[in-house]
């Protein structure tokens, strides 16, 4: 779960896997709950990059949220968000069955970090061409004796 500006990620309890129906329903409770507006799951890809058995289940089960929830659902590559979960746990004063406990929530927290750290940058990129798009048109429009006011479009320079 992300804060409400979409920074940072926190951590929710651990849904435990029983059959497809319970599971459905635990997500729409979280969902409803939350007011979620996008989704984002794991991709469990193998140390190549390459997909596997697990990466294409994990895409089925993408499209069937899509499908059930009508939200946009985004494939994050989990590659060794297990590991960095357990490393980070380890620094901390929790005993190993608490540490163990806890690792399924960190490496949620990692994707879901992760991605967001992504968003934000192409954001940033694209606020960057948009800024310097605006810049090439106003240096055009000064080069042809134009100016844009904020509402009326582009008039001759007095």
């Amino acid at each position: 779960m992300s804060d409400p500006l979409g920074i940072t990620a926190q951590g929710l309890e651990t849904l435990q896997r029983r059959n497809k129906r319970h599971d459905m329903a635990a997500l729409e409770q979280v969902i409803r709950e939350y007011s979620v507006h996008e989704i984002v799951v794991g991709l469990p890809l193998r140390m190549s990059g390459a997909e596997g058995t697990q990466s294409e289940k994990m895409q089925g089960f993408a499209e069937d949220l899509r499908e059930r929830f009508r939200l946009p659902v985004h494939l994050w590559d989990e590659r060794l968000t297990s590991a960095e979960a357990n490393r980070l746990l380890r620094e901390t004063e929790l005993s190993i069955e608490k540490r163990a406990k806890a690792v399924d929530r960190m490496a949620a927290v990692l994707i879901l970090q992760g991605w967001m750290e992504k968003r934000g940058m192409e954001k940033q990129g694209m606020e960057k061409q948009g800024m310097e798009k605006q810049g090439m048109e106003k240096q055009g429009m000064e080069k042809q004796g134009m100016e844009k006011p904020p509402s009326d479009g582009a008039r001759p320079k007095s």
